[in-house]
């Protein structure tokens, strides 16, 4: 075991490394421009976003895919993960971690139009779509099609099922002395409550518990900032100074070079919002919506809430409690934001451990409907309920044993996810452009899509 967990600790390193980042980052810059700057809409996707569609062909509102795709995407990343990113990486790390989430909005906003687009109704009426059809229906790749399917549906058991399952029964565990075992039975009933009613069940379930549980821990970073009002500004100067130069000066920071601070804010972003790596227009290509550019737009405000509003948040919030209390052990991504929300009388612990707790059970969510769609796109819905089940059973055995080779394994799942969605991404380039110049930019948003 020793050794697997060895080798897939080199695969995930390389397939990781400067080469995916380059790649991913690129895509983003291009369909930026390509695509003529669709972040400047950010607000008409906002106000699409909470606008219903109902008469259009879809399985979920246009909220709901959003909310599911946010279940997904915002998890124990944006708390541990970026804190993990200004250890390793030092405060510059949290601005590439930001302007990662700028240009990965048109990344996002892309992945949705072509799974619209490209999108199909099944005999039972249920609507499917993904970059698994974009490849197929767009490229006739139905053999890469195929292998990114595979990689959803494997990724879904780790990232999305095993890992969160562990996290939330070693922190209850942890905070209240609970077994994990009856942690993981919990925690496997309660999603079986909610997965075994298929994608307008989850979409339901999120759509109330996303909003909540995000402006929780909004609320919580809001109460710190307060609290350390004096040093935000510095910290904000800090992480702009740092992002650019290779040692940050003051606040006991040890000096970290531009190089560790893009690599390690970049990969958290990148890991954090998802885009570019194919899972969340799974879900956007359910939703009811009249044209792929108004999901599209609404898709992209999914990256906007995770990176550029939330992981930002998180990152002032570790800088100026590192500034305000020099004495923070800031070596260790979990310990520092234990240490940062425990500064909140009281509340600030139990805080800490709600939000995740409920970003891990909402990650759970998610990914059971992407590792669903991906299992039914091979087996063309012969194979639901067994995946719904088999799912469930793996949440409880994540919850009882140690996941080191799971999470490297998981995490070459996901970097395999993302090659063929990028190669569809850039090859059926054009095609998202010119969809988004015939709504977007010929203000024909409201206009019914055509059959071709």
């Amino acid at each position: 075991m020793e050794t697997i967990n060895e080798f897939f600790q080199v695969v995930s390193s390389f397939l990781w490394g400067w080469p995916m980042i380059i790649l991913l980052l690129g895509t983003h810059v291009f369909l930026t421009f390509r695509l003529r700057i669709p972040q400047r809409k950010l607000l008409t996707g906002i106000r699409l976003s909470i606008t219903k569609d109902p008469d259009s062909q879809g399985d979920v509102t246009q909220f709901g895919a959003l909310a599911t795709a946010l279940a997904a995407t915002i998890g124990t990343g944006n708390i541990v993960g970026v804190a993990t990113a200004v250890a390793l990486g030092g405060p510059g790390a949290v601005l590439w971690c930001w302007l990662t989430g700028i240009f990965g909005m048109s990344t996002k906003y892309a992945e949705a139009l072509l799974a619209v687009k490209y999108r199909v109704q099944a005999k039972d009426g249920h609507t499917y779509g993904g970059p698994m059809y974009a490849l197929e229906r767009g490229l006739n790749m139905r053999w890469l099609a195929l292998l990114f399917a595979v990689f959803t549906a494997l990724a879904s058991f780790g990232i999305g099922c095993t890992v969160q399952a562990n996290s939330i029964a070693l922190l209850a565990n942890e905070t209240f002395g609970i077994p994990t075992w009856i942690i993981g039975a919990f925690v496997c009933i309660l999603t079986a409550f909610v997965i075994l009613g298929g994608v307008k069940s989850i979409a339901r379930v999120c759509t109330y518990l996303v909003p909540f549980m995000a402006v929780l821990y909004v609320m919580g970073c809001i109460v710190i900032l307060c609290m350390n009002s004096v040093y935000v500004w510095p910290a904000v100067k800090l992480i702009v100074y740092s992002a650019f130069h290779p040692e940050a000066a003051g606040g006991g920071f040890v000096g970290a070079t531009v190089m560790m601070a893009a690599r390690y804010g970049i990969a958290r972003g990148l890991f954090s919002n998802e885009s570019g790596m194919g899972s969340a227009p799974i879900v956007a290509a359910a939703a009811q919506t009249r044209n792929p550019v108004r999901q599209a737009l609404v898709s992209s405000t999914g990256t906007f809430w995770d990176t550029v509003i939330i992981c930002a948040l998180t990152g002032v919030v570790l800088v100026s409690s590192i500034l305000a209390y020099p004495d923070i052990t800031y070596s260790d991504g979990a310990a520092l934001t234990k240490v940062a929300f425990s500064k909140i009388p009281y509340i600030g612990a139990p805080l800490l451990t709600f939000g995740i707790l409920t970003f891990a059970f909402s990650t759970i969510l998610g990914w059971s409907y992407y590792g669903e769609s991906a299992v039914n796109y091979i087996e063309h819905r012969k194979s639901n309920r067994f995946y719904r089940i088999l799912y469930i059973c793996f949440l409880f055995f994540g919850s009882i044993i140690s996941l080191d080779v799971i999470w490297n394994i998981a995490d070459c799942m996901n970097a395999l996810m993302a090659i063929p969605n990028l190669i569809a991404l850039l090859l059926l380039s054009g095609v998202a452009a010119r969809e988004t110049t015939k709504y977007l930019w010929n203000n024909r948003l409201d206009d019914v899509m055509e059959e071709e």
